[in-house]
This record gives structure tokens, C-alpha cells and sequence, in this order.
């Protein structure tokens, strides 16, 4: 009878065992999923931090800002040997995201209308919908073509194309 006992309790002791060890399981399991994620996003911080220099990243975006003068044209193809474009601003809070890493400088965007003008587009063909610009603007100055859009304190205003300003790039991260 003591032997039966016996048994029954080590069965029992077993049972428990293997539950815990069970739970064990599972939890390293969570865990190490967990660490797959956060290996994951810790490469990609890397790989930002190594290769990505001198570009800035703000809501899944990486934005580039120059430091010399090009022309809108010669200005974005810069962007696009690099797997970006020039920034697309989509709303308020990007606009004042770019006002503030670009200070007072003005900077080309990726808004044109010198397809069809008064028909300003981005550079992805999207038609413009958030509008910033500053008084008076759009306006071809002196009848000037000022068919390329930047950034110039307080929004934005139309230039000549082929005037040289700083430019933002702007490479979506989710892409």
C-alpha cells in the first residue's frame, strides 16, 4: 500500500514538473520571439547609425538636408541616386518638422507644376492637398517661370527652377 502511495505522489510531483517545465517553455518561447523583435529593430538602428549618415529620421521617414546649392532638377536627381526623392510634405506637423531642421535656409521640396502651370504636383504625381504657402505665393514673380516650389520663411514660394538652393530629401523606411 506504501508503495502505491509512493507512486501516487511521485506521479503527482511529475505532473507538476512537467507543467512547469511546460510554462517554462512557452515563456522562452515568448521571450525569444520578443528578442527576434528587438534584434530586428536594433539592426535597423545600426544600420541607420552606420550607413545612413547626416540623414535625420521622424515618423517612418529618413529626411536628408544639403549643405551646398544645387538646382531643383540637379537637386533631385541627388535624391533619387540615393533611393530617395525630394520630401513630400503631407501635413502640419511634417511642415514643421522641416521648418525646423532647415532653419532660415531655403530649400527645394518636391512640389512642381511645370507640367501644366498652376497644376502643382509632387514628385510622385499626387496632387497637392495640404497647402502651405506664404502670402502671396504661388505667384511667378516679375512673370518670371517660377515653376519649383521650397521652403522659405514663413511657407512656401515658387522660384526658377534653375536657381540654386539647398534641398530635403525625404526616403520612407516601410518601402
Amino acid at each position: 500500500m506504501r508503495t502505491w502511495l509512493n507512486l501516487c505522489k511521485m506521479r503527482a510531483f511529475l505532473c507538476r514538473v512537467q507543467q512547469k517545465n511546460a510554462d517554462q517553455i512557452g515563456t522562452c518561447v515568448k521571450t525569444g520571439e520578443m528578442l527576434k523583435v528587438v534584434r530586428t529593430e536594433l539592426m535597423f538602428m545600426a544600420y541607420l547609425v552606420v550607413f545612413i549618415d547626416g540623414w535625420t529620421y521622424y515618423q517612418s521617414s529618413l529626411y536628408f538636408i544639403s549643405s551646398e546649392t544645387k538646382s531643383w532638377t540637379e537637386s533631385r536627381r541627388y535624391c533619387t541616386e540615393r533611393a530617395a526623392d525630394l520630401i513630400i510634405i503631407n501635413n502640419r506637423e511634417e511642415q514643421d518638422f522641416v521648418k525646423n531642421i532647415s532653419g532660415v535656409a531655403k530649400v527645394w521640396i518636391g512640389l512642381t507644376d511645370i507640367e501644366v502651370e498652376g497644376r502643382w504636383k509632387w514628385v510622385d504625381g499626387s496632387t497637392l492637398t495640404s497647402r502651405f504657402w506664404a502670402s502671396g505665393q504661388p505667384n511667378n514673380y516679375k512673370g518670371k517661370e517660377e515653376d519649383c516650389a521650397l521652403i522659405h520663411s514663413p511657407g512656401w514660394a515658387d522660384f526658377p527652377c534653375n536657381d540654386k538652393h539647398k534641398w530635403i530629401c525625404e526616403k520612407s523606411v516601410l518601402k
